[in-house]
């Protein structure tokens, strides 16, 4: 910056201020429309988000459901029933999107089981896989000759849906 002294000589100083080439007021109504715009995009994709899940016929609250599957299974030809499920169900199942959270050997009032849990978008999409997967001819296969070798490996099945409350924590 220039300063006349007065006697005609003019000095060059330095202000100890940085000048800025944008005024405050300036700056901040610039970061205000940045900030609108990225609002006005934010509620765009909200709503076409909200949009395609309305169309699907679903809200953006509902849950992924959940289902709980309990085998009775036999001690006399448990490591059959093992093999053919790991090797041979777990790998069909896969073919039609099963989806498999855990697993657990268990014993229950005097039986052994063996309990799953799988994950599946919707009812719809459940039903269809099992639907699906009960009437592949290989797994179909599988069971006749699994049967024949080591006679029965399932006794009683139980099927949950599980559906989680408001308060639930989430799970994969």
């Amino acid at each position: 910056m220039k300063i006349d002294d007065g006697r005609g000589v003019q000095r060059i100083t330095r202000s100890s201020k940085k000048e800025n080439p944008m005024s405050i007021p300036r700056l901040a109504l610039q970061l205000l429309r940045r900030a609108s715009l990225a609002f006005a995009v934010l509620v765009l994709a909200t709503n076409a988000f909200v949009s395609r899940v309305v169309a699907q016929g679903k809200t953006s609250l509902d849950p992924v459901l959940h289902q709980l599957r309990i085998y009775e299974i036999f001690e006399s030809n448990k490591e059959a029933f093992h093999d053919r499920f790991r090797d041979h169900a777990l790998r069909i199942m896969k073919r039609y999107d099963f989806h498999l959270v855990a697993m657990w050997e268990t014993q229950s009032a005097g039986r052994t089981e063996l309990a799953y849990i799988l994950r599946w978008p919707d009812e719809r999409t459940m039903t269809d896989r099992w639907s699906r997967f009960l009437a592949d001819p290989e797994w179909i296969e599988i069971k006749k000759q699994s049967a024949a070798r080591h006679g029965k490996l399932v006794g009683e099945i139980e099927d949950r849906v599980l559906r989680p409350t408001d308060y639930a924590p989430r799970l994969p």
